[in-house]
């Protein structure tokens, strides 16, 4: 690192045209040092204990009610066809009123469109049945894999 003071023959001071960086590189590097050290500090999260999720299979009770929707949109009230979406409503309505209310499970075919498993839905939430969820086979590793 060197330093320029001017040439020895002039009077005067001399103008220098080049930019000494040698100063501004030391203040970056000291400036990059501050942010890496206080940063961690200045971060502050919650410390909560989150809970270990374990896919745990679903115990079938005989009050559940599964209801099954097949490929061309046909629906199935534990194995017995349901023949429009009104006489879907209505046996959900007469369901939601057991105490304790079961649990509706919908299997739904992988070639179903989204649109027939949308309106079993819209019709247990129109009958009044809270606890819902989906049956889905085990995924046993990647298959198909491209």
């Amino acid at each position: 690192m060197s330093m320029n003071v001017g040439s020895p023959d002039a009077d005067g001071p001399s103008v220098m045209a080049t930019i000494n960086t040698t100063p501004l590189v030391d203040v970056m590097l000291v400036l990059l040092i501050i942010f890496l050290i206080t940063i961690p500090v200045i971060t502050k999260t919650v410390k909560v204990d989150l809970p270990r999720a374990v896919n745990i299979p679903t115990t079938t009770k005989p009050e559940n009610i599964t209801i099954a929707v097949g490929k061309t949109g046909t629906i199935y009230w534990n194995d017995k066809q349901v023949g429009t979406l009104t006489d879907l409503i209505n046996q959900v309505k007469a369901t939601a009123v057991r105490k304790p209310q079961p649990e509706i499970h919908i299997r739904a075919d992988k070639e179903a469109r989204f649109e027939f498993v949308g309106r079993v839905i819209y019709a247990i939430q129109r009958g009044g049945v809270v606890k819902v969820g989906f049956l889905t086979e085990p995924d046993h590793g990647i298959r198909g894999s491209r």
